[in-house]
């Protein structure tokens, strides 16, 4: 009983802090920050460094189930379509280019002795919070016309490669069970793919979901919820490999939904970021080495540094005849705010042992920086979009 009403206690304390962030935006309107920063603030508060109101150990398998969310989220919001144009191409072209200069940097600090997990550091800084940005690129009227189509393919980039390469070097020391997991995960987007014909329009099958999907019956969010525990689940050896499946089960979801997709969106958004989201991010918030950060301030500011460098940089070429010197800004300034991406790394670093606690809390710190300063200038440089059809000299 005992440890069940420290989970209680944990996760009233979680819920507290969930509800409180959003509220206090709502009040205080020039508290213009993202809400993660917020959660992840109020984790640090109430957890065992500060308040010590919350434990993270027993709600971690809620966290887990947040984090597939965040990442099952981040694939549904992706459109596939953009890979098949310019902007698409040169958003991977660009992340591929940092990818190359995360690695020459990283292994510099390897070599000195800062970093020790290589990899998870070097991938951290090819890292794009698309999820996080979507809100602010739209308040600020960002997201239409040519600038907005680059910003999107840019960020997509920035949460679809990283995830793919995470679960290629970072799912499991055995090279054989990784590409078997891999394969678990195609077998698992094709077999998603061919729900869909099951359930073609016309069918038994298909006309229980539309008459069970709302009301009490919710049975597509059932599903979709069971898929991903079921991942999670298969994965919970394999903790990297499961971020994958999510992602990749979140990009057939899409497709499978078909004209449905706004209404199940609606609902994942309902369960994704009305409960299980905000649970990870404040369980990560809980998890920050607060000492870590306080005994070396600069290596903080050092990893700031190195993602505006190696993520935003690449821009200013990649994009250069495409968008105007103004337009290159943003884009690097964007496609470089890097935290939930960032924050799952670490917590996952940590769990494993791979990366240093100083590291994980300087990365999770410098991803909150960037999300603080990056958009609010990106934002301040911009111009409204050109009419549609004005056509530009």
């Amino acid at each position: 009983m005992d440890d069940v009403g420290s989970a209680l206690d944990s996760l009233l304390a979680i819920a507290a802090v969930a509800a409180l962030a959003p509220l206090l935006l709502g009040l205080l309107p020039w508290l213009r920050v993202p809400q993660v920063v917020l959660l992840l603030a109020g984790g640090m508060i109430v957890g065992p460094q500060v308040l010590d109101l919350a434990s993270p150990d027993p709600v971690e398998p809620l966290a887990d189930l947040g984090l597939g969310f965040v990442f099952l989220l981040a694939g549904y919001e992706i459109d596939q379509r953009l890979y098949r144009q310019d902007a698409g191409r040169r958003a991977a072209v660009a992340w591929f280019v940092s990818l190359a200069l995360a690695l020459g940097v990283v292994a510099l600090l390897t070599w000195l002795g800062v970093v020790r997990a290589f990899v998870p550091v070097a991938l951290a800084m090819t890292t794009t919070a698309l999820g996080t940005l979507v809100p602010i690129l739209r308040e600020n009227d960002m997201l239409r016309g040519r600038l907005g189509r680059y910003l999107m393919a840019g960020g997509a980039a920035g949460e679809l490669l990283p995830i793919i390469a995470i679960a290629v070097f970072l799912g499991v020391g055995n090279r054989f069970v990784a590409l078997l997991s891999l394969g678990i995960v195609l077998a698992v987007a094709v077999l998603l793919g061919l729900a869909s014909r099951v359930l073609r329009p016309g069918s038994r099958l298909s006309d229980v979901f539309a008459e069970r999907q709302h009301e009490t019956s919710q049975i597509t969010l059932r599903f979709t919820v069971l898929l991903l525990v079921l991942l999670l689940a298969v994965t919970e050896r394999f903790h990297l490999d499961a971020v994958l499946g999510a992602f990749v089960a979140g990009m057939v979801l899409r497709r499978w939904a078909g004209p449905n997709a706004p209404v199940l969106e609606e609902k994942l958004d309902v369960a994704g970021h009305g409960f299980l989201i905000p649970i990870f991010f404040v369980y990560s918030g809980m998890t920050i080495d607060l000492d870590a950060i306080a005994e070396a301030p600069l290596r903080l500011l050092l990893f700031f540094a190195l993602m505006l460098a190696v993520r935003g940089l690449p821009a200013l070429l990649v994009y250069l005849g495409v968008l105007s010197l103004r337009e290159r800004v943003q884009t690097a300034l964007v496609t470089a705010t890097a935290l939930p991406l960032v924050v799952a790394l670490a917590e996952i670093g940590v769990r494993n042992g791979t990366m240093l606690p100083e590291n994980a809390a300087a990365l999770v710190g410098a991803g909150v920086l960037t999300v603080l300063v990056l958009p609010t200038v990106a934002a301040a440089l911009h111009k409204p979009a050109p009419d549609p059809l004005v056509r530009t000299p």
